[in-house]
């Protein structure tokens, strides 16, 4: 590659960026995503796990009908904040080849279905942990350096909003289901636990320049058509003492949030509230057109997800949920506008 050829293309990256960040109605040039199946956009296609969805009917009222590996029927929430921000209409996976640091420039998840705030948790189907997810945004960013230039890279990480969607699969896989935590833990210890986690992770992201962060507490896990189904098996915790776990976490997550905004200098630090809105769709599915708030669209609805999902409902936009643990698309869409404006604005002051 000649001088001038180099040279060229760094103007042309500079320019491009420049006009990124004044597309639309916002100053955020990009949005960096971290967490589970709420937000991973098919990470997990590349990596030996049984947790994938990178087969019809998954994806099958996404851009073309295709599966990605999204664990939604279509588009996922922060595909949506991003076109509502102005920037683009999905968010590619990191892992995914198809994509570039061109495309991952103003949008990426490192996202991984199955995995949870404990490394235990990402273990059980042997998915990419927090940890990692943070070595490979790491990478991103020489990569990124690369592409924009050092100037323009920094200024990048600062500006991004970076989206944080994680620790359900910590209490509905692990600690509700396997022996493990469960026996060294109490609920309120085990909450403890993954807040400390929390913690380092926020301020690792803030050490590596975010600034702008907002990061979604759980849902009302005892509202989950798998969590109704198998309510009744010995052992099990009650629907009820799954949503507790939920709104005690966010609680403390939201207290967490709070010193950390004291603590860290310029940061922007928001809760992202997924408990409540869901839990209204969910109580008033009138109002939001759904016939169906008790089982998912694929198979009969009550236990299927992943590669149990061989058949779909003829209308998903009448079910809250798609499968039995994740919830549809057009929910996804309406979670995305309450976060838009009720979150996300906030970083946008």
């Amino acid at each position: 590659m000649t001088t001038q050829y180099s040279l060229l293309l760094c103007v042309l990256n500079i320019l491009v960026f420049s006009v990124l960040q004044i597309k639309g109605t916002t100053k955020i040039p990009g949005i960096v995503v971290f967490g589970d199946s709420t937000v991973d956009a098919g990470n997990n296609n590349q990596i030996p796990t049984l947790a994938k969805s990178i087969f019809l009917p998954y994806g099958q009222d996404f851009e073309g009908g295709k599966p990605t590996g999204r664990f939604c029927n279509g588009r996922l929430p922060t595909d949506f904040l991003s076109e509502l921000l102005g920037i683009k209409h999905s968010i590619p996976a990191y892992l995914d080849p198809a994509f570039g640091i061109e495309d991952f420039a103003t949008g990426v998840t490192f996202a991984s279905a199955a995995t949870g705030y404990d490394v235990v948790t990402s273990n059980v189907l042997a998915v990419i942990p927090l940890s990692e997810q943070l070595e490979y945004f790491k990478e991103y960013q020489k990569r990124l350096t690369s592409f924009l230039g050092k100037d323009m890279a920094v200024k990048a990480a600062r500006g991004s909003l970076y989206f944080i969607s994680i620790g359900t699969n910590d209490f509905i896989e692990n600690y509700f289901t396997l022996p493990g935590r469960s026996s060294h833990f109490t609920v309120d210890e085990y909450e403890n636990f993954l807040l400390g986690i929390a913690r380092n992770f926020l301020i690792e992201l803030y050490s590596l320049g975010a600034r702008k962060l907002a990061l979604a507490g759980l849902p009302p896990s005892g509202y989950l058509p798998i969590a109704k189904t198998v309510n009744h098996v010995s052992g099990r915790p009650s629907l009820e003492e799954l949503n507790k776990a939920g709104k005690d976490f966010n609680v403390k997550l939201q207290n967490l949030l709070a010193c950390l905004s004291k603590e860290l200098k310029g940061i922007k630090l928001v809760y992202a509230d997924i408990y409540n809105p869901l839990l209204h769709i969910i109580q008033n599915p009138d109002r939001y057109g759904f016939e169906n708030v008790e089982e998912g669209c694929c198979g009969t609805g009550k236990i299927e997800l992943g590669i149990l999902c061989e058949s779909a409902c003829t209308d998903p936009s009448k079910y809250a949920f798609w499968d039995a643990v994740h919830p549809s698309e057009k929910v996804y869409g309406i979670v995305a506008n309450i976060l838009m404006n009720k979150t996300v604005a906030q970083l946008l002051k």
